[in-house]
């Protein structure tokens, strides 16, 4: 039993670290000021019987390296799409037709760009399946640290 808490709680501690690492690569892009197109409200319906669901879409213009550069990211890793029309609604407020802002580019790569950066939610989650690694630890600890009982008479 120990040792599957030892390698269960490893491996969600591995996806955390992997899901922070991917999330937190925008962190070290530049800042550059951004020109916000055209920003909706897209509405679907994947079944009928199915609820609605919505996702904003967003285009916005950057230059970079001397050259114009388009992009529809918000975020590295995009949002599924939301039952939730006000918080969708908050979100496309933020980045209203025609006003200018700020988005973060790959220096790397010019073409890769988002509005928003990564967060690090998943990192500061990563104790909980380590609680799980240590709990396993101490279960073999415990069970090599017993005494040994003798059967024979």
């Amino acid at each position: 039993m120990g040792a599957f808490l030892i390698a269960a709680g490893s491996f969600f501690a591995w996806r955390l670290w992997l899901s922070y690492e991917k999330t937190s690569v925008s962190r070290a892009w530049t800042a550059t000021p951004c020109h916000i197109e055209s920003s909706r409200i897209v509405s679907t319906r994947e079944t009928p019987a199915s609820p609605l669901t919505h996702r904003v879409e967003i285009s916005y213009r950057y230059e970079f390296a001397g050259k114009t550069w388009r992009s529809n990211r918000i975020r590295h890793v995009e949002a599924a799409p939301s039952a939730h029309l006000d918080k969708v609604r908050a979100v496309q407020q933020e980045y209203p037709p025609g006003t200018r802002s700020v988005c973060f580019v790959n220096p790397a790569d010019p073409a890769q760009s988002v509005l928003r950066q990564g967060t690090r939610a998943a990192l500061y989650s990563i104790w909980f399946p380590l609680l799980f690694v240590a709990g396993g630890a101490g279960m073999i600890y415990g069970v090599c640290r017993s005494p040994r009982v003798s059967t024979s008479a």
